[in-house]
């Protein structure tokens, strides 16, 4: 099995990863908080989830994959108050949209996902073992851990708590860079608000200790990597950090991956600011979402990643031209032969491709052999110097990085010359039957293909899009 190293936000070294569990990689992501549409910011995390997730599979890995959705905190509350009734119906389109953009974006399905709402047993439970070990007190009816209690906080995101004013406390579910405080486990109830009826009393889960006790409660108290926002970092990871070993006395989780931000005209990408656009506003502008993915994932996940309309649209060219390439490769008429020096270069591309992904995700370096080996093939194919045998080797490199990239389409390049010309003759024996719903349906299944026709007075003609 190859070695696979990824910079680890907690020892800030490039780190060899070896599994807890030989050849088992638990793996938890933070999903979505559901209380709007998700921005192409937020989208661009996911996507860099989607590539390691495939590098770690590709590796050998068995990888368990876990994916939280936030459908619970004080956003959603203030922007839905009521029962849990009233949360699940503002919370649903949300949540359907957000898998309906990862589907749009090709991006795989978690192993799990698991909701906030679903989950509160758990939350309890963790934090009635954070009281008992000292590590948590209540105030007016709340719940707080008490940072004081551990001294390993702040290792994460290398706060200094040593200026901390002891029992000064956070409410809110988010707040300010460097502002070390004790946080909220469990919030008494309001009028108005959401809560469940618990051995801590009626209230609700704070946003942090929902992402510990899903996390442990499918993964285990130990598990293997936890990926993020770099914005997660603070507070919520140091504060999840705190909570899962308060509570276990173990250590948490071995590997921390963080993904730098999208930007907007050299800003970060949010809706406090105003520059957001959701997936579906750029499809409604014609935007290829299959050029917006090849974007996302071309940048390295740790370099931050500026959006503009130009970079969108060199990308959406650069997949079209790799469509092209592969029909170019499945029409090339090739002499019958074994492989040769060709082959020889999809080896190497291939070789070096998996090399840069497995050495902190190094896709522009990825990138680079790849299209090394697409110029080489061109050349060879424009001047007949390649065999049979070199391009199967080509292709499979090809669909080999596809497993990671994910943009190819190789299904519809998969439609051969004869198929085409079988579904032709059967169109043309509907026609003279007089049978115009079958062969209008042969056309929209041809031109689902890429396959063009033209009736002359010759007979049909075809042609790839």
């Amino acid at each position: 099995m190859p070695t696979v190293r990824l910079y680890n936000t907690m020892s800030r070294a490039i780190d060899v990863i070896e599994p807890l569990e030989p050849g088992h990689l638990r793996i938890y992501c933070c999903g979505p908080t559901v209380y709007d549409f998700a921005h192409i910011g937020n989208l661009r995390k996911y996507v860099c989830d989607d590539i390691l997730v495939r590098t770690l599979r590709h590796a050998g890995l068995n990888v368990t994959h876990v994916m939280n959705v936030t459908d619970v905190d004080d956003k959603i509350i203030n922007a839905a108050p009521g029962g849990l009734d009233a949360i699940r119906e503002y919370t649903a389109p949300y949540t359907k949209a957000f898998f309906e953009d990862l589907a749009t974006l090709r991006i795989q399905d978690p192993d799990v996902v698991c909701a906030a709402t679903e989950h509160v047993d758990q939350m309890v439970d963790m934090v009635q073992k954070l009281i008992d070990r000292g590590h948590a007190y209540q105030s007016d009816g709340s719940y707080y851990f008490r940072i004081a209690s551990f001294p390993e906080y702040g290792r994460l995101a290398r706060i200094d708590t040593a200026g901390m004013r002891a029992g000064a406390r956070v409410e809110v579910d988010e707040y300010s860079k460097d502002d070390v405080r004790d946080f909220a486990l469990w919030k008494a109830h309001k009028e108005g608000e959401v809560a469940w009826d618990t051995s801590l009393g009626r209230g609700r889960p704070g946003w942090h200790i929902e992402c510990s006790a899903m996390s442990m409660h499918y993964l285990g108290e130990s598990f293997d990597m936890h990926t993020g926002g770099v914005d997660n970092a603070f507070p919520h990871h140091e504060n999840e950090i705190a909570q899962a070993e308060g509570a276990t006395g173990k250590p948490f989780v071995k590997y921390w991956i963080h993904h730098e931000h999208l930007l907007m005209d050299s800003q970060k990408m949010a809706k406090s600011l105003g520059n957001t656009f959701t997936l579906r506003d750029l499809l409604d502008r014609g935007l290829d979402p299959v050029g917006l993915r090849y974007l996302l994932a071309s940048a390295h996940n740790r370099t931050q990643l500026n959006f503009t309309n130009e970079a969108v649209e060199q990308a959406t060219q650069t997949v079209k031209g790799l469509h092209d390439f592969m029909r170019r490769l499945a029409d090339a008429k090739a002499e019958e032969g074994e492989p040769s020096d060709l082959a020889e270069e999809a080896g190497e591309a291939r070789k070096a491709f998996f090399e840069a992904m497995y050495n902190d995700l190094q896709t522009p370096q990825a990138l680079a052999a790849m299209f090394d080996l697409v110029k080489a093939a061109n050349i060879a194919l424009q001047h007949k110097t390649c065999t049979s045998g070199d391009i199967e080797a080509v292709r499979d490199a090809m669909l080999e990085f596809d497993q990671i990239l994910n943009v190819l389409d190789a299904g519809e390049e998969e439609i051969l010359d004869e198929e085409i010309e079988r579904m032709i003759r059967e169109r043309e024996e509907a026609r003279e039957r007089r049978d115009w719903q079958k062969a209008d349906e042969l056309r929209d299944v041809l031109e689902d293909q890429g396959v063009l026709l033209e009736d002359t007075a010759d007979g049909t003609r075809w042609k790839r899009a």
